[in-house]
């Protein structure tokens, strides 16, 4: 967890709350795109610390038209934000403009937010354009009270913007995710740990390794969990992790 800045948490506790009303009062009346806009801009200054005036602009050109607003640290464009109308829902769909763009502009995240909702996009670019959804809040149920919510809010906060809280945080999700996990359950340490308690539970019972290991992959695990990139970039993962151990291990030998 991030040491959270003592005038970040005064700042969230001090303004969170009357962002709430004004936020669930907008998605009751359907306000309109550009209302929302002007809500999530005051937002992002009072909340996440952001100067209004210094470093959000809304007129930052994607092509032939303009993105909503964009986040700018020191000139610097940092961050892409796509708003809708705080009474619509969020979908994938609504990114696909901006992500295009800041995928060519060498941007890796994007906020997508209704007010309401806020979402955190990590955007890749490999063979083809992707993404991944980091992290997710609604507004309406945040307490700054909380330690965890508070953690989530540093995400999008100029604090922790500055400090790369982003990039930090999303490392820690590729290594602790249902892939990895679902890699680490496959490995032969641990076909071995539950074929030795098989048999001891069960003396007269003869399991073969490779039957155990795809009883795991295929009936056990989630088929999602064991196949595509994600899957593949976990075992890779953890093959370089053990490579990496198996190496000090011999250092510490010869040494």
């Amino acid at each position: 967890m991030n040491k959270l800045p003592k005038k970040f948490v005064e700042r969230v506790g001090a303004q969170v709350k009357k962002y709430q009303k004004i936020a669930e009062t907008q998605q009751k009346a359907d306000s309109a795109e550009a209302d929302t806009v002007t809500l999530v801009k005051d937002i992002l200054a009072d909340i996440f610390g952001y100067d209004k005036y210094e470093e959000l602009t809304s007129e930052h050109q994607i092509k032939a038209t303009y993105c909503d607003l964009a986040i700018k640290i020191g000139g610097k464009l940092r961050l892409l934000v796509e708003v809708k109308s705080a009474g619509s829902s969020l979908a994938d769909n609504h990114l696909r403009q901006v992500i295009d763009y800041g995928a060519h502009q060498g941007i890796h995240w994007v906020i997508l937010t209704n007010a309401i909702e806020w979402r955190l996009i990590r955007i890749y670019v490999a063979n083809q354009i992707s993404h991944e959804e980091v992290c997710r809040f609604s507004l309406p149920s945040v307490s700054a009270k909380n330690e965890d919510h508070l953690q989530q809010l540093f995400l999008f906060a100029k604090e922790g913007l500055t400090i790369d809280a982003m990039d930090a945080f999303h490392q820690q999700a590729q290594l602790f995710n249902r892939f990895t996990v679902a890699a680490i359950m496959c490995s032969e340490p641990v076909v071995t740990v539950v074929r030795r308690e098989l048999r001891r539970l069960f003396p007269d019972l003869k399991v073969v390794p490779e039957n155990l290991k795809a009883l795991i992959e295929q009936e056990v695990i989630k088929r999602e969990t064991m196949e595509g990139d994600k899957a593949k970039e976990a075992a890779t993962r953890i093959r370089k992790a053990g490579a990496k151990i198996e190496r000090a291990k011999k250092k510490e030998v010869v040494a």
